[in-house]
């Protein structure tokens, strides 16, 4: 199952990796990843493939979350499918 996370808040060190090391620690793959900084704020949007997950999408959901409060950045994951319903013009 594919997934989008979107990633955006204050910008800082260590975005990237520890998010990327959530995920792999719950054996999601990375498909796609593109991120920018603009004035302090950090912006990032991941594809991933959730279907060899090690945990459940709302677990995994929950840690990204509780990852994202940490790192004062809002965490959201969708299935690829309500996020693109979502963003079609």
């Amino acid at each position: 199952m594919k997934s989008v996370i979107t990633v955006m808040g204050k910008d800082g060190m260590g975005i990237i990796a520890r998010v990327s090391a959530l995920l792999a620690k719950n054996n999601v793959n990375i498909i796609d990843i593109t991120q920018t900084t603009s004035e302090n704020r950090f912006f990032m949007v991941m594809v991933v493939d959730m279907s060899e997950a090690a945990s459940s999408f709302s677990n995994i959901a929950t840690e990204l979350q509780a990852l994202g409060e940490k790192l004062e950045q809002k965490i959201q994951v969708r299935h690829k499918k309500v996020y693109d319903s979502m963003h079609r013009i």
